[in-house]
């Protein structure tokens, strides 16, 4: 065991008013309450999946470094999420932020308020790419494959582009 600490993989977005600041913000959150941001990957403008009458999203996935457990770890991210005036309205609806746990080191959960690894990741292309850059090697525990495996056999098209600022 390293120390009791955790790696997990978490995924921001937000499509409402100014979503870099969001992310940014979101950042700042995650390490007062969460742990150590070991890597993030660049932001990636993306195209709504699942409810596509709705504005673009930003993307990041970052890499963290934790000591709270799967059920801590999704109380802070609601706490954090909640902090920014994130409103629960409809599902996969506008959000100024959201916060999705990707994977937790390799553990499976499948509990009725938190499923890792996320159930949707391998069929997201906002997902895997922006994961993709920054742990291509990553395993997903359940369908043992690489998370560049995965993007490779992806069927999503969406656009999901790296952006700049």
């Amino acid at each position: 065991m390293k120390n009791n600490m955790f790696d997990t993989y978490i995924l921001l977005g937000s499509n409402l008013g100014n979503s870099k600041k969001y992310i940014s913000d979101a950042i700042i959150e995650i390490v007062k309450e969460i742990g150590y941001v070991k890597a993030k990957s660049s932001l990636y403008q993306t195209a709504a999946w699942g409810k596509i009458d709705q504005p673009n999203f930003l993307n990041q996935v970052v890499h963290v470094e934790t000591k709270l457990n799967p059920e801590a770890l999704l109380n802070s991210i609601l706490s954090i999420e909640k902090k920014l005036g994130r409103e629960r309205i409809e599902k996969w609806g506008s959000r100024i932020i959201d916060i999705d746990i990707l994977f937790y080191d390799n553990q499976v959960i499948d509990k009725a308020d938190l499923v890792i690894p996320h159930p949707y990741l391998h069929l997201r292309r906002f997902t895997l790419m922006p994961l993709n850059e920054i742990a291509p090697n990553l395993i997903h525990p359940e369908l043992s494959k690489s998370v560049s495996q995965l993007l490779h056999d992806l069927d999503d098209n969406l656009s999901v582009e790296k952006v700049e600022f």
